[in-house]
Order: structure tokens, then sequence, then C-alpha cells
């Protein structure tokens, strides 16, 4: 048994709660990476999932085990990682995982300069709006929309990711304009599902905030087809501004101004930002990485 891999099979799973998602990430049919994680069961003599058709679960051993395996594979990674890096010259593989959206619009058009100037070093690029855990991913960078994390890693906020509401000038004709946010519920929504669900629209009435959203037309994570739902008058998308700003400059969208104004979110913080373990920004690489992004997103 390949126990290195088999450990690193069970922090996946410890961690999503899931064997088909670690199995994919880890590119390996979900019957290996099950089989894996029995063997090791077998060889602890110790049962550390509880397993059912809907969800997978630590048994209290599982907990204690994954707390110290958890460490001890850091650790490893980190040495590893120290006895790798002696090269003075960017080089190696680079894993970066970003937003779908910003990856696409933003961040993949600028990779091909960094490419140009460190054409040592390999590009592994993911696009997701999962979650990413630096250590549990094996994920160098991360680009992530929301609040600066609790995790124990550096973030730099590259820009702001306010979310405004807009609606094309044929919806507007058809439907009337929503001033006032109470009424949005004569309206339609075409919203985007995040990994934890479709986001509320939100605005603050009477000193509480209060749910303004309106009612569902469409829900989806494909966000290029809300857009275009959107240009052709379905229904009032609300999308981060730098996703918005090319079809409202061109006409195709109107930024909608509701009093008083919805959100997605109430605190302000809330942003876009770049992720990574503070010890790992001496490997060159990473530094790299990091002052590019940072020099060519940061306060767009």
């Amino acid at each position: 048994m390949d126990k290195l891999r088999a450990l690193k099979y069970f922090i996946s799973v410890a961690e999503t709660g899931s064997f088909t998602r670690s199995a994919e990430f880890f590119t390996v049919p979900p019957s290996s990476l099950s089989r894996r994680i029995a063997d090791l069961e077998k060889d602890l003599g110790a049962t550390l999932f509880k397993r059912s058709t809907r969800v997978v679960k630590l048994t209290e051993i599982g907990q204690s085990y994954y707390q110290q395996v958890d460490k001890i594979l850091a650790e490893l990674e980190h040495s590893d990682e120290a006895v790798r890096n002696y090269q003075s010259k960017p080089m190696g593989r680079l894993k970066i995982s970003a937003m779908g959206g910003f990856g696409e619009a933003i961040l993949l058009p600028l990779l091909d300069e960094f490419t140009e100037l460190h054409p040592l070093i390999t590009l592994d690029i993911h696009l997701s709006d999962e979650l990413s855990a630096l250590g549990r991913d094996d994920v160098d960078l991360a680009v992530r929309g929301g609040y600066a994390p609790n995790e124990r890693v550096v973030a730099i906020k590259l820009m702001a990711n306010q979310f405004i509401p807009a609606a094309a000038p044929s919806y507007i004709q058809k439907y009337g304009y929503p001033h006032q946010a109470s009424d949005l519920a004569k309206h339609r929504g075409l919203y985007f599902r995040t990994p934890s669900g479709p986001t509320p629209w939100i605005c603050e009435l009477n000193g509480q905030w209060q749910d303004v959203s309106a009612p569902a037309e469409v829900i989806s994570n494909a966000g290029t087809w809300l857009l275009e739902k959107a240009v052709k008058g379905g229904g009032i998308v609300m999308m981060p501004r730098w996703v918005l700003a090319p079809y409202i400059e061109k006409g195709r969208l109107t930024e909608l101004t509701i009093s008083p104004p919805i959100s997605t979110t109430q605190n302000p913080a809330f942003g876009i930002y770049l992720l990574y373990q503070k010890q790992r920004y001496h490997i060159p690489k990473i530094k790299a990485a990091v002052d590019f992004l940072v020099a060519r997103i940061k306060g767009r």
C-alpha cells in the first residue's frame, strides 16, 4: 500500500466529506480512492469514517487521526519544498485555483504575459467556485471572492467585489423600472448559484437588513448564460461590477439605481483576495506569481 497517497486521500475526504469530490480532484476513480482508504483502515485496524448514502463523516478515532496526520503531512510538504527550491530562478509547476468567472475574464488573459516572463514555470490552473484550502488541495495560490479568510494564510485584497443590479433596456421597457426595493417583488430575478446556493438580495430597511429578492426566473451556476438571459430582457441580474461593466458600457445592460441600495452582503469588506501561505512566499515561483498578480490586478 502506498501509505502516503492513502493519507492524502484520507485528508481530502475528511475535509470535503465526499469520496466523489476527492476522487475528482485527484483524477482517480472513486472506487480506487475508496479502496485505498479501506486498505488504510485495515492496516490501522480502525474505522475512520461513518459512511451513508448521503454523508461521510469522521468517526471519533478518525477525527483524532486526522488532526495528527494533517500536521505531519503539512510539515513534510514544507520540508520537501525547501529542499526542492534551492534554485534561484522561478521554475516548476505552479498550481493556482480561482473563481470561474474571474479566472476567465481577468486571470487567464494575464497569465499569457506571466508565461512569457517566466518560461520555466508550468502553470496548472483550476477554475472553480468551490472553496479551496491551500494545504488540503495542494494549491500554491488561490483567488477567492468574499472576505479575508480565517485560515492561517496571507490574504491580499486585489479588488472590490461589489455586486450591482442591472437589466436590459428591453426588460425595463416591458416591466418598468424598480425604483424602490419593495418594487422588486413584482419583477424577475436571474440568480447565480454559488456552492452554498443562490445569494439573496438584501437591503437595510428601518435599521434592519431584509431580504428583498425578486421572484426567481432562473437559477444557474452558468454565469455567461445568465448574462445572455439578462441581455435578452429575461430579468434582473445581480453580479459584480467588474463582470457587468462591459455590458453597461455598451448599453446592453442598464445599472439600476434602487432605494435603499440592494446588495448581497452586509459586509463592506467584500472583495477578491489572493491567498497564499506566508512561509512559502520565499519560493521563487510563488513570489514571482504573487508580485505579478498584485501589480497587474490590485486596485482595478
